[in-house]
């Protein structure tokens, strides 16, 4: 039940045209999203109480939607309103925000045919979720380069649709948590680096910034950061390295919704920056953050 007195700090959900407290929020357990990963989302965030560049990550959640052969009733329209109704519901001036379209449900009961299963759309809002946490962030983040794992083949799945295909990130999660570093970083099967479980990667090398180009998802932050890049006079590109090109790196820093710029400092017995943030680093995660205050990429949400 939701009452007068409910709390909705914890976050908010819209749920089949109702909005609900995040604890309240589910989906039925035979929803191909569930039990077959069907399923693509799209994570923006709020900040000091305003969407960054949210008509971008509708653009690619609807480039997702199209790849997987979704169809949902809401338009762009509809989810713009509802992701604004659930955060200014949930109160919160930093916040984590999810879209959410799912195969669904199947129709026809025990079918293995995906055109009959009735697909949806929700959305969900919680407090700000940091990939790397702030005191990671202020010493850089220690990555750990699998050896064992390899990213899945973009043949398989396209990584750049959004997607709960995490067998490679979890695997190599284990390995890396296990070996006590911070996170994982995957190479593809041709010993090309790709991304870890939630970021892309960039290394600088001589004043050149490279980040891969082909699978990997094609980052929002990652595009913010090319183009910090480019406005502070720096040459960037998407194209493949491999292991030596990275270890051989000036410096390293990865790029998530849930943090922004973060700094790379260690990736296995290899440290970087002697240990500190890089300069470029640095002038790239201070601009991103005073880019929030571009009205170009800024939309504030009304809380009244």
């Amino acid at each position: 039940m939701i009452g007068a007195n409910t709390d909705w700090a914890a976050g908010a959900a819209w749920m089949e045209g109702k909005i609900v407290p995040i604890e309240q929020a589910s989906i039925c357990v035979l929803d191909w999203g569930l039990t077959h990963s069907d399923i693509t989302y799209d994570v923006v965030h709020v900040w000091n109480g305003r969407f960054f560049r949210l008509n971008d990550y509708l653009d690619r959640f609807e480039l997702s939607i199209g790849k997987l052969r979704l169809s949902v009733d809401q338009s762009r329209e509809d989810m713009r309103r509802i992701v604004h109704e659930i955060v200014a519901r949930s109160g919160l001036k930093e916040s984590y925000v999810s879209l959410v379209a799912s195969r669904g449900q199947p129709i026809v009961p025990g079918t293995r045919d995906p055109r009959y299963c009735k697909n949806h759309f929700y959305a969900w809002c919680v407090p700000f979720v940091w990939v790397f946490q702030p005191e990671v962030i202020e010493r850089g983040a220690h990555l750990y380069l699998s050896n064992s794992v390899e990213r899945i083949g973009t043949k398989s799945v396209d990584p750049t649709a959004k997607n709960y295909h995490w067998g490679d990130f979890t695997s190599g999660l284990f390995e890396a948590k296990e070996a006590g570093f911070d996170s994982v970083l995957l190479a593809d099967a041709e010993g090309n680096i790709t991304e870890g479980p939630g970021y892309n990667l960039f290394i600088v090398k001589d004043g050149l910034l490279k980040t891969p180009p082909h699978g990997v998802l094609e980052g929002l932050t990652r595009r913010t950061a090319m183009e910090i890049a480019e406005s502070i006079q720096l040459n960037v590109e998407a194209a493949n390295f491999d292991v030596e090109d990275l270890l051989e790196a000036d410096e390293v820093f990865v790029t998530t919704t849930g943090g922004g710029i973060v700094p790379v400092t260690r990736i296995n017995d290899r440290i970087f920056s002697n240990g500190a943030p890089g300069n470029i680093t640095r002038e790239i995660s201070e601009t991103y953050w005073k880019w929030h205050e571009k009205e170009e990429f800024s939309e504030a949400v009304n809380y009244s």
